[in-house]
């Protein structure tokens, strides 16, 4: 895979890396999934960087964050909006919640209750909201990054599958190495560098980038590797529950923006390879007696994609 970036999305690469140390894979991963109108599941321990690399991404665009700290406390109301009565007008007005911005920070997800949860549901999904019967379309660009612990299971309610499968991508952050950690250090001697930072394209240059990420070209045979890596989640041995049409598409999606991303305007197979473990993992379950046995969902992956033929010959004579 090339090591070309596009002047833009670079821009946007270096700018968070001056606050983010020693984390490019995350965030060009996040403008994958920005770029491909997806969504980001962040799961890692407290303390590494989660809400800091959100809060630079969005500094870096332009755009609107809006922050959800989610409880097991907090309502749909809350993160949606509410229509209160005016009596001065004899009419309901509406209040919209913090889902009505362009990057929004659901911290720690599945700290709140599932009925919660669902509010964002139709957001993810419709780029819209329902309330009391009328719907409210969000501004794009409209990219949800969501945050979660995965070792405190005490007071928290698991994503449901339905609720997993609109993330586009599941990814960890992980500790530093020791030199990046010095690097931290360092930075946090003085004024955090977040403070600092300017945005470096505009809401409108994003969105022209989101458009021109569908014109690369996806061909036949490359379609027909993505379904044939889905089909095959659904009946290895391992797997209880498989990924659905719905991953196949945002494995498309994502290889057309990682694609773009690197100045090319077709996919490669190696862009599925890269792609297919954040896209499939949050969306395979494994059966009960694989679990017990220590399978990995990331070795089950790294299986499919060993059966499976790679696609060698292109078809289309312009790239050739």
């Amino acid at each position: 895979m090339t090591n070309r970036i596009h002047p833009g999305i670079e821009k946007i690469l270096q700018n968070i890396e001056k606050v983010i140390t020693g984390k490019q894979e995350v965030a060009k991963l996040s403008l994958v999934a920005l770029l491909a109108d997806g969504h980001v599941l962040l799961e890692d321990v407290p303390g590494v960087g989660k809400t800091m690399a959100v809060r630079a991404l969005a500094k870096s665009i332009s755009a609107e964050l809006r922050r959800i700290q989610f409880t097991p406390d907090l309502l749909p109301s809350d993160v949606v909006g509410v229509s209160i009565y005016n009596p001065r007008d004899m009419d309901f007005q509406f209040y919209p919640g913090p889902i009505m911005g362009n990057i929004i920070l659901a911290d720690e997800i599945n700290r709140t209750s599932p009925k919660t949860q669902s509010a964002l549901l139709e957001g993810m999904e419709e780029k819209s909201i329902t309330v009391d019967g009328v719907t409210y379309n969000l501004e794009k660009p409209f990219f949800v990054m969501a945050t979660q612990n995965p070792i405190e299971y005490e007071g928290t309610y698991p994503l449901p599958e339905a609720q997993l499968d609109r993330f586009l991508l599941k990814m960890k952050m992980g500790y530093p190495t020791l030199d990046e950690e010095m690097e931290v250090l360092q930075r946090a001697q003085k004024v955090p560098p977040i403070d600092d930072l300017q945005p470096v394209i505009s809401l409108q240059e994003l969105r022209q980038l989101q458009l021109d990420i569908k014109e690369v070209y996806v061909d036949e045979s490359i379609r027909r590797y993505i379904v044939e890596l889905s089909s095959h989640t659904r009946s290895h041995e391992n797997v209880f529950l498989g990924v659905s049409p719905r991953g196949s598409i945002a494995l498309m999606k994502a290889s057309q923006a990682l694609a773009f991303i690197h100045e090319r305007d077709y996919v490669l197979p190696d862009d599925i390879q890269y792609l297919a473990p954040f896209v499939f993992a949050h969306r395979i379950i494994l059966r009960p007696e694989a679990r017990f046995e220590g399978v990995q969902i990331e070795d089950v992956i790294e299986q499919v994609i060993s059966r499976v033929s790679v696609p060698i010959q292109r078809h289309v004579a312009k790239y050739e």
